[in-house]
C-alpha cells in the first residue's frame, strides 16, 4: 500500500526565487480549513514505514533529501540523503538512530567506517511524543469538494534543551506530513512523500559489521545530539 503524502518543499524548488518559499509556506497554512474539537485526544504512534523526507529551513534552503526507513516497534530510524535525489546544497548523510538504546551512528559506508555517539534527544520528525498537546484538526486543501482535501490533526510541544518548539501535522491514520521546528536560530521543515506502510528492506535498520565494537564518542560539554540536531 502506498500513500501519497503532499510536500510543501516540491513546491518551493518550483519557484522563482527561493525567498519566496517562507512566505508561501505561511500563506499556505493560513488557507487551510481549521475545526477545533472540544474532545480529548491522545497522542498516536506512526506504523512502520519506508519513504522519502525533505529537509528545509523556512528561508527556502534545501538541506537534505533522502529515504527512510522507521521501525515504530524497534524505535530505529535510517536515514540516508543524497541517494535518489542527490543535489549540490545538501548534506550527504547516513544516520541509523537507535532510539530504545539511546544512541546512533553516522555511516560512511564508502569507507567503511562509522561513529557511534549517544543521543541527548530523542525527538524525531516521524512520531507524536508522549507529551505532545493536541492543537486542532485541519483539512488541506478542499473539506467540500471529494477528493481535494487531507484531513490532518495538528500537535504541538516544546524542543528539550533548545529553547524552542514544534507543529506537527498528522494524518486520521497517524502518519506524518509534515513537522515544523522552531528554535533560537533557525527553522526547519520536515515534509515526508511516497510513504509505504511497510519497511522494504529491514538490513538497513540493522548496525553494519564495520560498525561493532565501536566505542561510543565523548560529547563535549553543551553538545546535544539528536536527529534534529544532525540538520543544523
Amino acid at each position: 500500500m502506498v500513500v501519497y503524502l503532499p510536500s510543501l518543499t516540491l513546491f518551493c524548488d518550483s519557484l522563482w526565487t527561493k525567498k519566496m518559499c517562507g512566505a508561501v509556506v505561511l500563506f499556505v497554512f493560513m488557507c487551510l480549513t481549521a475545526t477545533t474539537h472540544a474532545d480529548h485526544h491522545q497522542p498516536c504512534h506512526s506504523p512502520n514505514m519506508t519513504g522519502l523526507m525533505n529537509v528545509m529551513s523556512l528561508k527556502g534552503d534545501k538541506i537534505a533529501q533522502g529515504t527512510f526507513a522507521y521501525d515504530s516497534m524497534g524505535k530505529k530510524l535510517r536515514f540516508r540523503s543524497n541517494e535518489s535525489y542527490p543535489t549540490n546544497t545538501s548534506l550527504g548523510l547516513d544516520l541509523l538512530m537507535l532510539f530504545e538504546e539511546g544512541i546512533f551512528y553516522e555511516i560512511d559506508s564508502k569507507n567503511q567506517s562509522c561513529e557511534k555517539k549517544k543521543l541527548q534527544m530523542l525527538l524525531h520528525p516521524l512520531d507524536i511524543p508522549d507529551d505532545s498537546r493536541f492543537y486542532t484538526t485541519m483539512t488541506a486543501g478542499s473539506a467540500s469538494i471529494e477528493g481535494e482535501g487531507l484531513k490532518i490533526n495538528i500537535w504541538t510541544g516544546s524542543i528539550p534543551h533548545m529553547k524552542g518548539h514544534y507543529s506537527m501535522s498528522v494524518t486520521m491514520g497517524c502518519l506524518p506530513v509534515s513537522t515544523f521546528y522552531f528554535t533560537e536560530t533557525t527553522t526547519l521543515l520536515f515534509s515526508n512523500m511516497e510513504v509505504e506502510l511497510e519497511i522494504k528492506d529491514p538490513h538497513l535498520l540493522v548496525v553494519p559489521p564495520f560498525c561493532h565494537g565501536e566505542p561510543v564518542e565523548d560529547t563535549p560539554e553543551g553538545t546535544v545530539n539528536s536527529f534534529l540536531n544532525e540538520f543544523m
